[in-house]
């Protein structure tokens, strides 16, 4: 689920502390040059992922984490019993902040093909959509490079998390998620109203530009008016901010997460326009953090 906190919540907290995903910053290292997204990358064995898991069910043992994200939203147990109050409704909420993580961090029966153990660092790991199910003309190869970046070059076929997060705090939409909080809120409620997509190499499918239009409503809330509402009743849980800087801790922050089951389509050249251009800054898809799968780090989901 985003770039690094910048600015304090109560004295100092979040000041470079990672929210909704770790690597939502724009550092491009590992030695990949930008523009070279098809070169080789090297991905981490089964054993490196499995000492991450037990570096993190270490370091949150008997420390009264709260419930850890990204979860698969179809299995619904969960041990942890730390309670917070579920955020309102994302109607009742100020849209902060939108970015996309390549390859989905949640789970579920439409995009629950793991891409792989990636490089330990969030990259080329997630989930995704069967490419099966599109047609050759959908993925028939894009004209430009999409949001092209150290890590990947998108693609169509490829899968993206989008997350559209919203705060309780009297705020405008920006980059970062400073743009979450405010001088007069510090510790504000905080809601992610999630969609996975598939990109597609087709003119008629959803346009980004759409799915990414807010303004302010009569209530004088900032509101996300593209969010699709036709991809199944969302799958609502108690969480955490995300990111793959929390592979081996736990998150301290509380996050109400909406993640809708189904999979849309989304015209790759659309998502292409929108990395170049739009109000958050955000020019690539993010990394993401393994799937949490250690039952004392998981809510139950009602």
């Amino acid at each position: 689920m985003m770039k690094k906190i910048l600015i304090a919540l109560a004295a100092t907290a979040l000041m470079g502390a990672p929210a909704f995903a770790s690597d939502h910053g724009h550092s491009e290292g590992h030695g990949h040059a930008k523009g070279n997204a098809h070169a080789s990358h090297a991905v981490v064995a089964d054993s490196v992922i499995a000492k991450q898991r037990k570096a993190l069910a270490k370091s949150t043992k008997g420390k009264g984490f709260g419930p850890q994200s990204p979860r698969d939203i179809d299995a619904l147990a969960g041990a942890n019993k730390r309670l917070f109050n579920v955020a309102p409704a994302y109607t009742e909420m100020n849209l902060c902040n939108i970015h996309f993580h390549k390859n989905a961090e949640h789970k579920a029966k439409d995009f629950g093909i793991y891409a792989g153990n990636g490089n330990g660092e969030g990259y080329q790991s997630g989930y995704r959509y069967d490419t099966a199910l599109l047609s050759k003309a959908e993925l028939a190869p894009a004209k430009h490079k999409t949001c092209d970046s150290a890590h990947s070059t998108l693609m169509p076929g490829d899968t993206i998390e989008v997350h559209y997060v919203h705060t309780t705090a009297q705020v405008k939409p920006g980059p970062h998620l400073s743009s979450c909080l405010s001088e007069a809120i510090k510790n504000p409620q905080l809601r992610v109203e999630t969609q996975v997509f598939v990109l597609v190499n087709d003119k008629h499918a959803a346009s980004f530009k759409d799915l990414t239009k807010y303004g302010k409503a009569k209530s004088g809330l900032y509101q996300a008016t593209g969010i699709p509402n036709n991809t199944g009743a969302p799958v609502q849980y108690a969480g955490s901010t995300t990111g793959p800087d929390y592979n081996e801790k736990g998150s301290p922050f509380q996050v109400s997460w909406s993640v809708r089951p189904h999979v849309a389509k989304v015209n790759i050249a659309t998502v292409g326009k929108w990395c170049e251009k739009n109000n958050f800054n955000e020019d690539h898809g993010h990394g993401v953090r393994n799937l949490v799968n250690n039952p004392d780090l998981l809510s139950a989901i009602q």
